[in-house]
Protein backbone atom coordinates (compact mmCIF):
# COMPACT_ATOMS: atom_id res chain seq x y z
CA UNK A 1 0.00 0.00 0.00
CA UNK A 2 1.28 3.37 -0.25
CA UNK A 3 -0.15 7.06 -0.41
CA UNK A 4 -0.18 9.75 -3.14
CA UNK A 5 1.02 13.30 -2.79
CA UNK A 6 0.98 16.18 -5.27
CA UNK A 7 3.21 19.01 -5.47
CA UNK A 8 2.52 21.94 -7.09
CA UNK A 9 1.02 20.06 -9.97
CA UNK A 10 -0.62 21.79 -13.06
CA UNK A 11 -1.99 20.33 -15.99
CA UNK A 12 -3.20 22.58 -18.94
CA UNK A 13 -5.31 21.15 -22.45
CA UNK A 14 -5.22 22.73 -25.74
CA UNK A 15 -9.02 23.43 -27.10
CA UNK A 16 -8.56 22.54 -30.81
CA UNK A 17 -12.00 24.63 -31.91
CA UNK A 18 -10.78 28.10 -30.05
CA UNK A 19 -6.75 27.73 -29.89
CA UNK A 20 -6.79 28.28 -26.64
CA UNK A 21 -5.20 26.75 -23.11
CA UNK A 22 -7.57 25.31 -20.87
CA UNK A 23 -6.60 24.68 -17.16
CA UNK A 24 -8.08 21.55 -15.90
CA UNK A 25 -5.83 21.55 -12.47
CA UNK A 26 -3.92 24.68 -11.28
CA UNK A 27 -1.11 24.35 -8.75
CA UNK A 28 -2.39 21.19 -7.03
CA UNK A 29 -1.02 20.35 -3.79
CA UNK A 30 -2.44 17.52 -2.35
CA UNK A 31 -1.82 14.50 -0.18
CA UNK A 32 -3.74 11.20 -0.16
CA UNK A 33 -3.09 9.36 3.08
CA UNK A 34 -1.70 5.51 2.97
CA UNK A 35 -4.92 2.88 3.09
CA UNK A 36 -7.92 5.73 3.45
CA UNK A 37 -10.82 5.68 0.94
CA UNK A 38 -10.54 9.26 -0.20
CA UNK A 39 -13.02 11.06 -2.84
CA UNK A 40 -12.90 13.68 -5.24
CA UNK A 41 -15.76 15.49 -5.44
CA UNK A 42 -17.11 18.39 -7.89
CA UNK A 43 -19.23 19.48 -11.09
CA UNK A 44 -18.50 18.25 -14.37
CA UNK A 45 -15.17 19.78 -15.67
CA UNK A 46 -14.21 20.66 -12.01
CA UNK A 47 -10.55 18.66 -12.71
CA UNK A 48 -11.28 15.09 -10.77
CA UNK A 49 -11.07 13.26 -13.91
CA UNK A 50 -7.94 14.44 -14.86
CA UNK A 51 -6.37 14.31 -10.98
CA UNK A 52 -7.31 10.52 -11.04
CA UNK A 53 -5.85 10.01 -14.74
CA UNK A 54 -2.57 12.23 -13.22
CA UNK A 55 -1.95 9.64 -10.77
CA UNK A 56 -2.92 6.72 -13.34
CA UNK A 57 -0.23 7.99 -15.72
CA UNK A 58 -2.88 8.42 -18.91
CA UNK A 59 -2.10 12.40 -18.32
CA UNK A 60 1.17 14.23 -17.53
CA UNK A 61 1.66 17.66 -15.90
CA UNK A 62 3.39 20.58 -17.51
CA UNK A 63 4.41 21.63 -14.03
CA UNK A 64 4.72 19.65 -10.39
CA UNK A 65 5.99 16.23 -9.27
CA UNK A 66 3.24 13.22 -8.26
CA UNK A 67 4.36 10.71 -5.69
CA UNK A 68 3.10 7.04 -5.11
CA UNK A 69 5.12 6.24 -1.92
CA UNK A 70 8.33 7.31 -1.63
CA UNK A 71 8.38 6.71 -5.45
CA UNK A 72 8.25 9.79 -8.05
CA UNK A 73 6.12 8.86 -11.27
CA UNK A 74 4.94 12.34 -12.72
CA UNK A 75 7.05 10.66 -15.84
CA UNK A 76 6.89 6.98 -15.29
CA UNK A 77 4.56 4.76 -17.42
CA UNK A 78 1.14 3.61 -16.38
CA UNK A 79 2.23 -0.52 -16.09
CA UNK A 80 5.23 1.00 -13.91
CA UNK A 81 2.70 2.70 -11.35
CA UNK A 82 1.09 -0.66 -9.70
CA UNK A 83 -2.24 0.81 -9.73
CA UNK A 84 -5.27 -0.78 -11.05
CA UNK A 85 -8.12 1.13 -12.22
CA UNK A 86 -12.01 0.69 -12.69
CA UNK A 87 -13.63 2.77 -15.39
CA UNK A 88 -17.18 3.93 -15.83
CA UNK A 89 -17.76 1.82 -18.45
CA UNK A 90 -16.21 -1.34 -17.10
CA UNK A 91 -13.92 -1.67 -20.11
CA UNK A 92 -14.58 -5.62 -19.63
CA UNK A 93 -13.32 -7.39 -22.98
CA UNK A 94 -16.68 -8.74 -24.58
CA UNK A 95 -15.27 -11.97 -26.23
CA UNK A 96 -13.40 -13.06 -23.10
CA UNK A 97 -15.71 -14.70 -20.24
CA UNK A 98 -15.18 -13.53 -16.64
CA UNK A 99 -12.36 -15.65 -15.59
CA UNK A 100 -10.27 -14.58 -18.40
CA UNK A 101 -11.33 -10.79 -18.10
CA UNK A 102 -9.91 -11.52 -14.57
CA UNK A 103 -6.87 -12.98 -15.54
CA UNK A 104 -5.88 -11.06 -18.30
CA UNK A 105 -3.53 -8.11 -16.57
CA UNK A 106 -1.89 -10.94 -14.31
CA UNK A 107 -0.76 -12.98 -17.51
CA UNK A 108 0.54 -10.11 -19.06
CA UNK A 109 2.46 -9.53 -16.14
CA UNK A 110 3.85 -13.25 -16.41
CA UNK A 111 2.00 -14.79 -13.46
CA UNK A 112 2.31 -18.59 -12.65
CA UNK A 113 -0.86 -20.44 -14.03
CA UNK A 114 -1.93 -21.86 -10.50
CA UNK A 115 -1.10 -18.17 -8.78
CA UNK A 116 -3.71 -16.63 -11.08
CA UNK A 117 -6.39 -19.34 -10.42
CA UNK A 118 -5.75 -19.09 -6.58
CA UNK A 119 -6.04 -15.04 -7.00
CA UNK A 120 -9.54 -15.42 -9.45
CA UNK A 121 -10.89 -17.84 -7.13
CA UNK A 122 -10.14 -15.51 -3.91
CA UNK A 123 -11.79 -12.63 -5.92
CA UNK A 124 -14.51 -14.60 -7.43
CA UNK A 125 -15.40 -15.75 -3.50
CA UNK A 126 -15.13 -12.30 -1.86
CA UNK A 127 -17.71 -10.54 -4.49
CA UNK A 128 -20.05 -13.44 -4.47
CA UNK A 129 -19.26 -13.96 -8.51
CA UNK A 130 -18.19 -17.84 -8.42
CA UNK A 131 -21.28 -19.13 -10.29
CA UNK A 132 -20.51 -16.25 -13.38
CA UNK A 133 -16.36 -16.91 -14.35
CA UNK A 134 -17.64 -18.71 -17.27
CA UNK A 135 -19.99 -16.01 -18.28
CA UNK A 136 -19.39 -13.69 -21.22
CA UNK A 137 -20.01 -9.95 -20.18
CA UNK A 138 -23.07 -9.66 -22.26
CA UNK A 139 -24.82 -12.11 -20.43
CA UNK A 140 -24.83 -10.38 -16.90
CA UNK A 141 -26.79 -8.00 -15.42
CA UNK A 142 -24.56 -4.04 -14.63
CA UNK A 143 -24.72 -4.89 -11.18
CA UNK A 144 -22.77 -8.26 -12.06
CA UNK A 145 -20.77 -6.71 -14.64
CA UNK A 146 -19.15 -4.05 -11.57
CA UNK A 147 -18.50 -6.47 -9.56
CA UNK A 148 -16.09 -8.06 -12.58
CA UNK A 149 -14.91 -4.87 -13.38
CA UNK A 150 -13.89 -4.34 -9.60
CA UNK A 151 -12.28 -7.76 -9.50
CA UNK A 152 -10.32 -7.45 -11.98
CA UNK A 153 -8.66 -4.85 -10.28
CA UNK A 154 -8.49 -6.18 -6.79
CA UNK A 155 -7.10 -9.33 -8.14
CA UNK A 156 -3.34 -7.50 -9.13
CA UNK A 157 -3.26 -6.53 -5.81
CA UNK A 158 -1.99 -2.76 -6.15
CA UNK A 159 -1.00 -0.04 -4.30
CA UNK A 160 -3.66 2.30 -5.17
CA UNK A 161 -6.76 2.14 -6.63
CA UNK A 162 -8.36 4.59 -8.91
CA UNK A 163 -12.12 4.92 -9.44
CA UNK A 164 -13.71 6.84 -11.81
CA UNK A 165 -17.58 7.21 -11.77
CA UNK A 166 -17.96 3.72 -11.09
CA UNK A 167 -21.00 3.16 -10.42
CA UNK A 168 -22.69 6.05 -12.16
CA UNK A 169 -24.39 3.36 -14.81
CA UNK A 170 -26.35 1.70 -12.27
CA UNK A 171 -30.06 2.18 -11.45
CA UNK A 172 -30.55 4.04 -7.82
CA UNK A 173 -31.38 0.75 -6.03
CA UNK A 174 -28.54 -1.51 -6.85
CA UNK A 175 -26.03 1.66 -6.44
CA UNK A 176 -26.93 1.96 -3.07
CA UNK A 177 -26.61 -1.57 -2.70
CA UNK A 178 -22.61 -1.56 -4.40
CA UNK A 179 -21.96 1.41 -2.64
CA UNK A 180 -21.99 0.03 0.81
CA UNK A 181 -20.31 -3.45 -0.73
CA UNK A 182 -17.77 -1.49 -2.35
CA UNK A 183 -17.12 0.35 1.55
CA UNK A 184 -17.12 -2.79 3.12
CA UNK A 185 -14.77 -4.28 0.43
CA UNK A 186 -12.47 -1.59 0.92
CA UNK A 187 -12.20 -1.41 4.40
CA UNK A 188 -11.35 -5.13 4.46
CA UNK A 189 -8.50 -4.80 1.81
CA UNK A 190 -7.23 -1.68 3.54
CA UNK A 191 -5.83 -0.08 -0.10
CA UNK A 192 -5.52 3.05 -0.84
CA UNK A 193 -8.37 4.19 -3.17
CA UNK A 194 -9.13 7.26 -4.79
CA UNK A 195 -12.70 7.47 -6.14
CA UNK A 196 -14.20 10.24 -8.45
CA UNK A 197 -17.75 10.91 -8.55
CA UNK A 198 -19.78 14.15 -8.82
CA UNK A 199 -22.34 12.92 -6.32
CA UNK A 200 -22.70 13.91 -3.19
CA UNK A 201 -24.25 11.40 -1.53
CA UNK A 202 -21.64 8.52 -2.64
CA UNK A 203 -18.65 11.07 -1.12
CA UNK A 204 -20.82 11.22 1.94
CA UNK A 205 -20.80 7.72 2.23
CA UNK A 206 -17.66 7.01 0.81
CA UNK A 207 -15.29 9.03 2.21
CA UNK A 208 -12.96 8.71 4.82
CA UNK A 209 -11.62 12.05 3.19
CA UNK A 210 -13.93 14.26 0.69
CA UNK A 211 -11.62 16.57 -1.55
CA UNK A 212 -14.20 19.09 -3.27
CA UNK A 213 -13.07 20.71 -6.35
CA UNK A 214 -14.04 23.48 -8.88
CA UNK A 215 -11.80 24.83 -11.70
CA UNK A 216 -9.03 22.78 -11.29
CA UNK A 217 -8.62 23.73 -7.46
CA UNK A 218 -9.23 22.32 -4.10
CA UNK A 219 -12.21 24.26 -2.55
CA UNK A 220 -11.84 22.11 1.12
CA UNK A 221 -10.74 18.95 1.93
CA UNK A 222 -12.21 16.97 4.91
CA UNK A 223 -14.86 15.18 6.32
CA UNK A 224 -18.59 14.72 5.39
CA UNK A 225 -19.85 16.25 8.58
CA UNK A 226 -16.66 19.24 8.15
CA UNK A 227 -17.73 19.92 4.77
CA UNK A 228 -21.89 20.13 5.77
CA UNK A 229 -21.56 21.53 8.63
CA UNK A 230 -18.51 24.27 8.50
CA UNK A 231 -18.31 24.90 4.42
CA UNK A 232 -14.81 26.61 3.24
CA UNK A 233 -16.76 29.31 0.83
CA UNK A 234 -20.22 29.29 -0.54
CA UNK A 235 -19.12 26.81 -3.36
CA UNK A 236 -18.96 23.87 -0.40
CA UNK A 237 -21.94 25.72 0.76
CA UNK A 238 -23.97 25.28 -2.43
CA UNK A 239 -22.54 22.01 -3.75
CA UNK A 240 -22.68 19.99 -0.30
CA UNK A 241 -26.43 18.89 1.18
CA UNK A 242 -29.37 18.43 -0.96
CA UNK A 243 -31.41 20.23 -0.30
CA UNK A 244 -28.06 23.14 -0.02
CA UNK A 245 -27.60 25.60 2.15
CA UNK A 246 -29.72 28.68 2.79
CA UNK A 247 -27.79 31.51 1.22
CA UNK A 248 -29.29 34.64 2.81
CA UNK A 249 -28.18 38.50 2.70
CA UNK A 250 -27.89 40.29 6.27
CA UNK A 251 -26.43 42.83 8.07
CA UNK A 252 -23.89 42.59 11.51
CA UNK A 253 -24.86 45.50 14.04
CA UNK A 254 -24.00 46.11 17.38
CA UNK A 255 -27.20 45.88 19.62
CA UNK A 256 -26.36 44.87 23.14
CA UNK A 257 -23.98 42.29 21.29
CA UNK A 258 -23.70 41.79 17.41
CA UNK A 259 -26.72 40.75 15.83
CA UNK A 260 -27.55 39.82 12.29
CA UNK A 261 -30.28 42.29 10.17
CA UNK A 262 -32.52 40.02 8.17
CA UNK A 263 -35.14 41.93 6.58
CA UNK A 264 -35.07 44.81 9.07
CA UNK A 265 -35.32 41.99 11.91
CA UNK A 266 -32.27 41.90 14.30
CA UNK A 267 -31.29 38.29 14.85
CA UNK A 268 -29.11 37.52 18.10
CA UNK A 269 -25.72 36.18 17.36
CA UNK A 270 -24.20 33.77 19.77
CA UNK A 271 -20.99 35.24 21.63
CA UNK A 272 -18.48 32.75 20.51
CA UNK A 273 -18.83 34.04 16.68
CA UNK A 274 -18.50 37.56 17.83
CA UNK A 275 -15.32 37.60 17.44
CA UNK A 276 -14.92 36.68 13.97
CA UNK A 277 -17.81 39.10 12.98
CA UNK A 278 -16.16 42.17 14.24
CA UNK A 279 -14.48 43.39 11.53
CA UNK A 280 -18.15 43.20 9.69
CA UNK A 281 -19.99 45.74 11.73
CA UNK A 282 -22.50 47.85 9.60
CA UNK A 283 -21.27 45.36 6.64
CA UNK A 284 -23.18 43.06 4.69
CA UNK A 285 -22.49 39.17 5.08
CA UNK A 286 -24.40 36.27 3.73
CA UNK A 287 -26.07 34.00 6.13
CA UNK A 288 -25.74 30.21 5.58
CA UNK A 289 -28.26 28.20 7.27
CA UNK A 290 -29.10 24.22 6.64
CA UNK A 291 -32.98 23.50 6.01
CA UNK A 292 -32.67 21.38 9.13
CA UNK A 293 -31.69 24.31 11.03
CA UNK A 294 -35.29 26.32 10.30
CA UNK A 295 -38.59 26.01 11.82
CA UNK A 296 -41.45 27.65 12.54
CA UNK A 297 -40.48 30.36 16.06
CA UNK A 298 -41.94 30.35 19.60
CA UNK A 299 -43.00 34.06 19.42
CA UNK A 300 -42.95 34.69 23.00
CA UNK A 301 -39.31 33.32 23.45
CA UNK A 302 -37.63 33.94 20.18
CA UNK A 303 -36.15 35.78 17.62
CA UNK A 304 -37.91 35.43 13.94
CA UNK A 305 -38.14 36.90 11.04
CA UNK A 306 -41.77 36.65 9.04
CA UNK A 307 -42.13 35.31 5.60
CA UNK A 308 -45.09 33.56 3.52
CA UNK A 309 -44.87 29.56 2.43
CA UNK A 310 -44.66 29.58 -1.67
CA UNK A 311 -44.27 25.72 -1.91
CA UNK A 312 -45.15 22.55 0.29
CA UNK A 313 -43.19 19.07 -0.95
CA UNK A 314 -44.27 16.30 1.11
CA UNK A 315 -41.31 12.91 1.24
CA UNK A 316 -43.07 11.00 3.13
CA UNK A 317 -40.99 11.53 6.81
CA UNK A 318 -39.84 14.72 5.92
CA UNK A 319 -41.59 17.52 4.52
CA UNK A 320 -40.13 20.65 2.07
CA UNK A 321 -41.49 24.35 3.03
CA UNK A 322 -40.16 26.45 0.22
CA UNK A 323 -40.60 30.44 1.17
CA UNK A 324 -38.80 33.41 0.72
CA UNK A 325 -36.96 36.26 2.10
CA UNK A 326 -37.07 39.49 0.56
CA UNK A 327 -35.09 37.84 -3.02
CA UNK A 328 -33.55 35.47 -1.20
CA UNK A 329 -35.60 32.09 -1.53
CA UNK A 330 -35.15 29.40 1.45
CA UNK A 331 -35.98 26.07 2.02
CA UNK A 332 -36.46 24.47 5.07
CA UNK A 333 -36.45 20.64 6.29
CA UNK A 334 -39.16 19.65 9.00
CA UNK A 335 -41.15 16.14 9.94
CA UNK A 336 -43.98 15.80 8.17
CA UNK A 337 -46.41 15.58 11.66
CA UNK A 338 -45.87 19.92 11.19
CA UNK A 339 -49.19 20.98 9.50
CA UNK A 340 -48.24 23.81 6.95
CA UNK A 341 -50.52 24.77 3.94
CA UNK A 342 -49.23 27.08 1.28
CA UNK A 343 -49.96 30.75 1.18
CA UNK A 344 -49.38 30.90 4.83
CA UNK A 345 -47.71 33.25 7.05
CA UNK A 346 -44.81 31.89 8.11
CA UNK A 347 -42.87 32.71 11.59
CA UNK A 348 -39.23 31.47 10.88
CA UNK A 349 -36.78 30.58 13.56
CA UNK A 350 -32.93 30.33 12.53
CA UNK A 351 -30.70 28.43 14.79
CA UNK A 352 -28.23 31.30 15.09
CA UNK A 353 -25.86 28.32 17.23
CA UNK A 354 -25.56 26.67 13.42
CA UNK A 355 -25.57 29.22 10.74
CA UNK A 356 -22.43 30.21 9.20
CA UNK A 357 -21.49 33.60 8.01
CA UNK A 358 -19.67 34.02 4.91
CA UNK A 359 -18.03 37.34 3.06
CA UNK A 360 -19.55 38.67 0.66
CA UNK A 361 -16.97 39.70 -1.79
CA UNK A 362 -14.34 36.59 -1.38
CA UNK A 363 -17.31 34.18 -0.77
CA UNK A 364 -15.18 32.84 1.94
CA UNK A 365 -16.57 31.87 5.01
CA UNK A 366 -15.78 34.03 7.96
CA UNK A 367 -17.26 31.68 11.15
Amino acid sequence: MAGVRFENVTKVFRQEETGKNVVAVNNLNLEIPDGRFTVLLGPSGCGKTTTLRLIAGLETPEEGEIYIGDRRVTRTHPKERNIAMVFQDYALYPHMNVYDNLAFGLRNLRFPKKEIDNRIKEVARMLHIEELLERTPRELSGGQRQRVALGRAIVRHPEVYLMDEPLSNLDAKLRAEVRIELLELQRKLGTTTVYVTHDQVEAMTLGDIIVVMNNGIVQQIGKARELYEKPANIFVARFIGSPPMNLIKAKIISQNGLKAIINGIPLRIPEEKWEKLENYLDKEVILGVRPEDIREANVEKEDYVTSTIDVIEYLGAEVLIHFHINDDKIIARTNSEIEVSKDRRWNVYFDMKKVCFFDTITENAIV
